[in-house]
């Protein structure tokens, strides 16, 4: 019984790690041509097996048959939403979270998803 617990705490950990927001574009496949790049929702070439950052935070990999994008930003959800605002860095591709009166002034966060 123990070792089912242990188990499941160890899967939720995992559920609550890998909360990221993730997304595919398909690559357009073309019959008797190999791809050997991927072209991404800017009309941007990327070589095959690559990996960019975008500007709205997002890592992409230029995969065989689709590009795969996941958000880099992880996002506060465990503050004092009465006193406290969360604000994005888009620059470092973070959130921060700081008082409502006094925005020189962090709060302290529990939960990030």
């Amino acid at each position: 019984m123990n070792v089912l617990l242990g188990g499941l705490v160890i899967f939720a950990t995992f559920v609550t790690l890998c909360n990221a927001s993730c997304y595919l574009i398909p690559n357009k496949m073309v019959p008797g041509d190999s791809n050997k790049e991927c072209t991404d929702l800017k009309g941007n070439k990327h070589p095959l097996n690559s990996r960019w950052q975008t500007e709205n935070c997002d890592e992409c990999d230029c995969l065989e048959k689709e590009i795969s994008c996941c958000s880099l930003v992880a996002i506060p959800v465990g503050y004092d939403k009465d006193n406290c605002q969360k604000i994005f860095k888009q620059e470092d591709c973070k959130y921060i979270v700081v008082e409502k009166k006094d925005p020189n002034k962090t709060c302290d966060v529990s939960q990030w998803i």
